[in-house]
């Protein structure tokens, strides 16, 4: 049914409703096949083994013949494996080991996009990943991740500011939202979506005493349009515009980006790759960027994109959040 659905046609499909590791070895040396799926690798169990599927011991085991079988017949073989909570591989480390390449496939449930990211690579790259849409048919290559995310965006609505955060070694655009409201309650509320809660705490606090607003009497929410993870601190100066924007209710501009790093004085450091940064924000046709002011001398500006240096929070919210 499910391959009716997506469209999968032809001959040379061959599933394989088994769990024990030496059937699905048999099958796999009389068919040769050119691919060969395990899924998942923690229901496989050998019957000479008498701990139970998913256990260390049988992982193992399952793991090995199945490596151990790729390299016989030259077969490429995907383990599929279960992952926790937090993201990692469930179960013993020793799986991921093993293997050559361990490829993870992350996005939030309530989202259409995956990111696909290799965490380990023997004979590759680690810095490369591909991104795809979640339809009815199937998985769709993204060929423009930077324009996706920003599709649909607001035009003139306070409270969000675009910065350029590099996936791997490819320069993505994400969109940042910020809402503060007036907090009622004696705490106010903090809630971050795609961004450290952590690193967000400090923002706020640095905005409160370096920036000049008084933000820790409002409940603060933040979000990263896509459903990506900002795990690197570029984005901090779109994050303080953007609160900064909501703060005040005045828009900067669908035309503005930031990249920079913020620190505990308000000062704006710089972050690496911040030419190949710029070149993507002028690509998808943004014409201010505002940028830390100690690197100005040392970038090359795209024709089109004009940068806004500036030291600290403090001019960087007075110069576009009037």
């Amino acid at each position: 049914m499910r391959a009716r659905r997506l469209g999968v046609e032809g001959e040379n499909l061959y599933v394989l409703a088994e769990t024990d590791v030496s059937a699905v070895v048999r099958s796999t040396e009389d068919l040769r096949p050119d691919i060969l799926i395990v899924d998942s690798v923690q229901t496989m169990y050998n019957n000479e083994i008498a701990a139970a599927p998913g256990s260390v011991s049988q992982v193992k085991d399952c793991a090995m013949a199945v490596m151990q079988l790729a390299k016989t017949l030259d077969v490429t073989a995907f383990v599929v494996g279960h992952v926790n909570k937090e993201g990692a591989i469930a179960g013993p480390k020793v799986l991921e080991h093993m293997v050559d390449c361990v490829l993870y496939f992350e996005g939030d449930r309530s989202l259409s996009y995956r990111v696909l990211r290799a965490a380990k690579n023997r004979f590759g790259s680690t810095n490369e990943i591909g991104v795809f849409e979640m339809t009815d048919t199937g998985l769709r290559e993204v060929p423009n991740p930077s324009e996706a995310m920003l599709s649909g965006r607001p035009v003139n609505s306070p409270g969000t500011c675009v910065s350029c955060v590099m996936q791997g070694s490819r320069p993505i655009l994400a969109e940042i939202q910020a809402l503060l409201s007036p907090s009622n309650l004696t705490q106010a509320r903090r809630n971050a979506n795609g961004l450290d809660f952590n690193r967000v705490a400090l923002l706020l606090a640095v905005i409160e005493k370096r920036g000049g607003l008084h933000v820790s009497g409002c409940d603060a929410f933040l979000n990263v349009v896509g459903g990506l993870e900002l795990d690197e601190p570029t984005a901090d100066l779109a994050i303080v515009l953007a609160i900064a924007s909501s703060f005040r209710d005045v828009p900067i501009g669908e035309d503005l980006a930031a990249v920079g790093e913020v620190g505990l004085t308000g000062e704006i450091r710089s972050v690496p790759g911040i030419n190949q940064r710029l070149q993507e924000i002028a690509r998808l046709g943004f014409k201010r960027c505002v940028i830390p002011a100690h690197c100005r001398d040392d970038i090359k500006v795209p024709d089109g994109l004009r940068a806004l240096p500036a030291r600290n929070i403090r001019e960087a919210i007075n110069a576009v959040v009037i």
